[in-house]
């Protein structure tokens, strides 16, 4: 019974002067609106930025790379033990750039209980044939199921169909940029030529886009079976193992485990993309920082509010302490009046934010770079709703606690006898 008088002085104190708390509302609301609607929009275009690198690299890469030998022959040698050698000019030793025992350590990798799935795939240079002038290029053989899968491979082929790898032999899928360049049509030939200089003729039967131009230049796909038959090496030919952890975070240890046990390098996705998870972390952070400090101003406004209606109602103060109303009771009040200024604004600024949003996500936004993206990219977390509206009433409760200590110090025979 006495709360629901609280309620109501505190409910005839606010619309005795509705504009000031309408004026309180609209700015936790407006607040609320651009932390939820910058928020959502900057983790929508991270998600894509994220999509077109973090997605399409696996979290840890098993390969061979070329690399001087760390011990010489003359540090072999028994007759030079414990002198000092001065080498120069050392040049890689004669690796092999395919992994050894592959099937091995494929088996071995997918039965590792941190391991979302693998995707085999070779690298290799190549020169695609266009008239008497010879392109660089990269072909890259994919078990197209497994990159599809780990990888969304499919999403990036703008034109044709990415399995077609897998069921026309002698089938390769250009980089749009690529195919401009060598005015390559689906089911057009093109000729490449490898390293060694044997020559195939592949049928073009899609265009992808990574969204990246310098890469769509040089980059094509074909099946694994293709690009060994390319090169000429046999089935058990892999140049790279791409593996997809259920747990990202646990990369770089992996990484450094896979290393030892299987006499491989192995790089992994942090240091592979530092400085590119350092832009993304950067953005989020500018976006918090944004929205909160909007949250923040627009609890000095509810603070200053208050400030104003206890200076005005310190006769009404006065008379509420004097017919028996406690210290504390008072407090209840004005802490009732900044929460409910919070909730309402809270609400609409949750209904706001995400009609906000929703007018982003249908803005055209069209480049010739990202032909899978239509519109502007948005996030619809719902922890952004959750931490808005968390922040948004502590920030109002905070507002409204430090008027209502002084109102409930007011000492009614103080007021009544000045008046």
């Amino acid at each position: 019974m006495k709360y629901k008088l609280l309620a109501r002085i505190a409910l005839a104190l606010s619309m005795a002067r509705w504009r000031q708390t309408m004026v309180a509302a609209v700015g936790v609301a407006f607040s609320i609106t651009m932390f939820i609607t910058l928020l959502g929009f900057m983790n929508g275009l991270n998600d894509m930025l994220d999509g077109l690198i973090l997605n399409r690299t696996p979290h840890i890469k098993l390969y061979n790379e070329l690399k001087p030998s760390p011990a010489q022959p003359v540090q072999l040698a028994a007759g030079y033990k414990g002198y000092y050698h001065f080498i120069r000019s050392v040049k890689p030793y004669g690796r092999r750039l395919e992994i050894y025992n592959v099937d091995p350590i494929m088996n071995s990798i997918e039965k590792d209980d941190r391991v979302l799935g693998l995707a085999p795939k070779i690298s290799a240079q190549v020169f695609y044939n266009v008239g008497a002038i010879d392109v660089t290029g990269v072909i890259n053989g994919v078990d197209v199921e497994a990159e599809n899968k780990l990888f969304f491979f499919s999403t990036y082929v703008t034109a044709g169909n990415y399995i077609d790898l897998k069921n026309i032999p002698n089938s390769i899928i250009l980089g749009k940029s690529a195919a401009d360049k060598m005015l390559a049509k689906i089911g057009d030939v093109v000729q490449v030529t490898t390293a060694r200089g044997d020559r195939q003729q592949l049928k073009v039967v899609g265009y992808f886009q990574s969204g990246i131009a310098d890469v769509d230049k040089i980059n094509s796909y074909t099946s694994i079976s293709t690009a060994q038959k390319l090169l000429g090496e046999p089935r058990t030919y892999i140049t790279d193992i791409q593996v997809k952890l259920k747990d990202m975070s646990l990369a770089p240890a992996m990484a450094k485990e896979y290393r030892a046990r299987y006499e491989v390098d192995a790089e992994d996705i942090q240091t592979a993309n530092a400085q590119f998870e350092t832009g993304s972390s950067v953005r989020s952070i500018i976006s918090y920082a944004v929205g909160i400090t909007l949250l923040i101003v627009a609890g000095f406004g509810i603070y200053n509010i208050l400030n104003m209606m206890i200076y005005e109602k310190m006769d009404s103060i006065a008379i509420l302490k004097a017919t028996g109303f406690s210290g504390r009771d008072v407090k209840r009040i004005f802490i009732m009046i900044a929460i409910s200024i919070g909730v309402i604004g809270v609400s609409f600024g949750l209904v706001f934010g995400f009609l906000a949003s929703s007018f982003i996500d249908q803005i055209p936004f069209e480049t010739a770079a990202l032909p899978s993206i239509n519109t502007y990219p948005v996030n619809y977390n719902i922890k952004f709703y959750i931490i808005g509206a968390a922040f948004g009433i502590f920030t109002t409760y905070l507002a409204g606690y430090l008027p209502s200590r002084k109102a409930s110090k007011v000492d009614p025979v103080v007021i009544i006898r000045g008046k």
